[in-house]
């Protein structure tokens, strides 16, 4: 080996050609935004659709990525009515009548088709 010092060859080209992609990932990003929609305002429906939904698929009502069935899991179900109870409890006197129809229907269809399966399970649907 000899005792010359290597010379140490940087290629800048990389780093040039990063900043492109940097740049232009930037402007895809900002052309995206300014294409997307803003979301709209929150709203008690929304978020009573939220919570039904989770317990629709406690139920086992609502198929999964592809389809495939989702197992019903009876007490994910009834953790997610009682959610709905809560809410109906906490904003007792407080909602708009439509608000109120809605809670009240959606609370009075989760139980039943809670019962019909705890029932069809053998389960005993109260605790």
């Amino acid at each position: 080996m000899t005792d010359q010092p290597r010379k140490i060859i940087v290629d800048d080209d990389w780093k040039a050609e990063a900043q492109r992609e940097k740049q232009r990932l930037a402007a895809q990003e900002t052309a995206r935004a300014a294409r997307a929609e803003p979301l709209p305002d929150p709203t008690f429906a929304e978020l009573v659709n939220l919570v039904a939904l989770q317990a629709l698929v406690g139920l086992g009502l609502v198929g999964g990525p592809g389809g495939e069935p989702i197992p019903a899991q009876p007490d994910v179900a009834r953790h997610f009515i009682d959610m709905l109870q809560v809410l109906q409890e906490k904003t007792a006197n407080n909602l708009a009548p439509e608000e109120k129809r809605l809670l009240d229907a959606t609370l009075y269809d989760l139980r039943m088709r809670y019962v019909e399966l705890t029932g069809s399970m053998g389960a005993s649907p109260g605790r």
